[in-house]
């Protein structure tokens, strides 16, 4: 049974690493970063809202086309509202494939700090999410952590791991063990 791997959490908290690193163990598995898939838009920046939209549509076209391949899927993505997380997980059970929902934690003040040391990157996925952050309007890296916290709450099947920072060895064995130990997070057909 192929499997989607949501990996949640605050911006610098790991989990493209993360990502990276369990795609590199699974045959043909799919890394897909929608701030990628969003910064190969045209102008995404001139509407982030359509672009992540739209980023999101393809990706969900993506992920069912691998599940149904049977090959597995991990998504990094920092997410605090529940509609996507439902839509994966419809993708995977349509796919016939597990969900395995993880949230990568530590403190709201530490994810912070993280975002800020990122600051100065190149990176075009870090630079889109600084550009984000200083949009007019634009929560507080606590606040949308905490946003994220509240709904991992209301979600039993999800699986905590502690990112520990400087410790990327010990978050990756405990993700590994979170991906391929979580029981099947699956909805009922229909």
């Amino acid at each position: 049974m192929s499997t989607l791997a949501l990996i949640n959490g605050a911006p610098g908290s790991g989990k493209s690493t993360l990502a990276r690193l369990l795609v590199d163990e699974l045959p043909l598995a799919l890394l897909l970063d929608i701030d990628t898939l969003r910064g190969q838009l045209g102008r995404w920046s001139d509407n982030p809202g359509a672009a992540g939209m739209a980023a999101r549509r393809l990706a969900l076209a993506m992920i069912r086309t691998h599940l149904k391949a049977g090959f597995d899927v991990v998504v990094p993505q920092f997410l605090f509202r529940l509609p996507f997380i439902l839509d994966l997980e419809r993708v995977a059970c349509d796919a016939g494939a597990r969900f395995v929902e993880i949230a990568l934690v530590s403190k709201p003040e530490e994810a912070a700090a993280r975002f800020v040391a990122r600051m100065g990157s190149s990176d075009p996925n870090h630079q889109g999410a600084v550009r984000l952050q200083q949009a007019p309007g634009a929560q507080s890296i606590e606040e949308l952590y905490g946003a994220m916290i509240e709904l991992v709450r209301d979600r039993p099947g999800t699986v905590l791991v502690s990112s520990v920072p400087g410790d990327i060895e010990g978050t990756f064995v405990a993700l590994k063990q979170a991906v391929f130990e979580a029981p099947p997070n699956l909805l009922p057909p229909g």
